[in-house]
């Protein structure tokens, strides 16, 4: 969960909508290597996690329609006029698979236990 939170978190960046409210949470959750010790609680990780789908949610529904197509802000205007697929909604749709990933991998360990 704590990794859905700090991708999220970054999502508000790389789609032009705002800065991150959160940037801490990479270390812990994005560049420490598996199975390192997580000293957060679970939920801190929650409130952090909610808390930025709120801001991220707000972001996504009041951006027009139109800015869908545009350029995200992890490629150059040089690339994006040779792959103009590679735009906010294409991020969009992959970290919704991604998250939709890791829900799954949540629910089975929730069997498991």
């Amino acid at each position: 969960m704590g990794h859905l939170a700090a991708v999220h978190d970054r999502m508000l960046r790389l789609l032009g909508l705002g800065e991150r409210a959160h940037p801490e949470l990479d270390t812990l959750f994005l560049l420490a290597k598996d199975r390192e010790v997580d000293t957060s609680s679970a939920a801190e990780v929650r409130r952090l996690r909610g808390e930025i789908n709120l801001t991220l949610n707000a972001a996504l529904t009041a951006l027009p329609a139109a800015n869908w197509l545009a350029k995200h802000t992890a490629i150059s205007h040089e690339d994006f006029a040779k792959e103009p697929y590679r735009n906010r909604y294409s991020v969009l749709l992959s970290r919704t698979n991604h998250a939709a990933y890791h829900h799954e991998q949540m629910m089975l360990a929730a069997k498991a236990t």
